[in-house]
């Protein structure tokens, strides 16, 4: 015996949910960061020859933290021997966005660009980008190889160094008195009789 099949009314469609619009700021990546980064990338592809020459002008400042005072303040040394990424997301959140940090994430665009590239065994290459925007906003003496071989030597180092020149000279920056270095003043002279 066959059983009569209940007759079935089509479903009514509910009227089509509004996607809401996306909310910036929230999760870690930002589309600002993901441009610079994009912009550099491709800058960089375009003229590489032009990037692996480069030089710094003459005039150009030393560093004000030297390359292997790693160890001074213990923590940074730490987070960054176990979490380079974090340590390298900060410095480039503190030159883009806020001296102070603020509205700083420790996993942001620039953290997640570094742990990717270690996936693919690559992560000299963000930090040498780094290392010449830094050179090449506070107007440091260096050039590319430096920069490749010294992320090569000691990538904890390199990045070590990036965060205590960014915090030194974006203060500098902010307090206004960062366009030369000290510069001794000319001696007394005597007016003419």
């Amino acid at each position: 015996m066959t059983t009569p099949i209940p007759e079935q009314k089509p479903a009514q469609a509910s009227a089509p949910v509004q996607a809401s619009a996306p909310v910036h700021g929230s999760g870690p990546v930002k589309d600002q960061d993901v441009k610079y980064w994009t912009d550099r990338a491709n800058d960089l592809l375009a003229r590489p020859s032009e990037h692996i020459h480069s030089r710094s002008p003459t005039g150009a400042q030393s560093w004000f933290a030297g390359f292997f005072d790693c160890f001074n303040p213990i923590d940074t040394c730490l987070i960054t021997c176990c979490l380079p990424c974090v340590t390298f997301g900060k410095v480039q959140h503190r030159m883009q966005h806020s001296v102070e940090l603020e509205g700083y994430e420790p996993v942001n665009t620039s953290c997640l660009l570094l742990c990717g590239a270690a996936c693919l065994g690559v992560a000299c290459v963000p930090v040498a980008m780094q290392r010449q925007a830094i050179r090449e906003k506070y107007n440091l003496e260096g050039n590319c190889i430096e920069d490749i071989a010294r992320t090569i030597c000691c990538g904890c180092c390199s990045i070590i160094q990036h965060d205590k020149e960014a915090e030194n000279r974006e203060r500098l920056l902010r307090q206004g008195s960062v366009d030369q270095q000290y510069k001794t003043a000319p001696g007394m002279t005597y007016p003419p009789q």
